[in-house]
């Protein structure tokens, strides 16, 4: 299945209150490896942003006033969604604002097209109880290189998101083998420890003891 990293950034915190999305980012991951394949875009929210959430995210009005509705870009969106799994940071926040947006133009909900959605906040509060569990803390405990997050962008946030994934699901590798992968496995050895094994070859009485071992054998 293919695995889909997403974020948003809106107007305010909440969609009851007529906020709006102004930035998505999907991030595609199949065998865990991050793709080329992402979904990006900017939204005109068509109302004013809050304050508080331009000082997290720094994009203005001004900046979105000539980038495209919702509405225009939710075909792509809903196609590149379609029958992945969903895996996003305290889930509920952007599904409600996709939902919200969704429903505005008669299109359903995002749990129509996706497979599943997972909340990998829940995860990390599951591996990492009573500590701290947003990105910065996520990225910090895996050792992610977040040094570029000055500001929250969806698509930066989704690209460490994958990284932190990877980071927190390392145990369960050895079960995900792609057994249609006809590619040989390859093991690098260190040459230097090569160099340093002993070879200890048997001696000749050795050798005769173990010939008749094996005369025993057969008999």
């Amino acid at each position: 299945m293919r695995q889909i990293f997403l974020d948003t950034e809106t107007t305010g915190l909440d969609p009851a209150q007529g906020h709006r999305i102004i930035e998505i980012a999907a991030v595609e991951m199949i065998n865990r490896q991050v793709t080329n394949n992402q979904f990006h875009v900017y939204i005109n929210p068509e109302r004013e942003i809050d304050e508080a959430a331009q000082e997290v995210h720094g994009l203005t009005l001004e900046f979105l006033s000539d980038k495209p509705s919702f509405e225009s870009i939710s075909e792509k969106f809903i196609n590149f969604i379609a029958d992945a799994e969903l895996i996003i940071h305290n889930a509920p926040f952007d599904i409600g604002f996709l939902n919200m947006e969704l429903g505005r133009i008669k299109k359903g909900v995002v749990e129509d097209y996706a497979e599943v959605i997972t909340d990998s906040l829940v995860m990390a509060r599951e591996l990492r109880p009573g500590q701290r569990n947003n990105l910065d803390a996520l990225c910090r405990h895996y050792g992610v290189d977040n040094s570029e997050r000055n500001l929250h962008g969806a698509l930066l946030d989704s690209l460490l998101l994958a990284e932190v994934f990877i980071g927190m699901t390392r145990g369960q590798e050895a079960l995900e083998i792609d057994f249609n992968n006809q590619e040989k496995l390859s093991i690098d050895f260190d040459k230097d420890i090569l160099n340093k094994l002993k070879i200890v070859n048997a001696s000749q009485e050795e050798a005769e003891l173990h010939r008749e071992y094996l005369k025993k054998i057969k008999h």
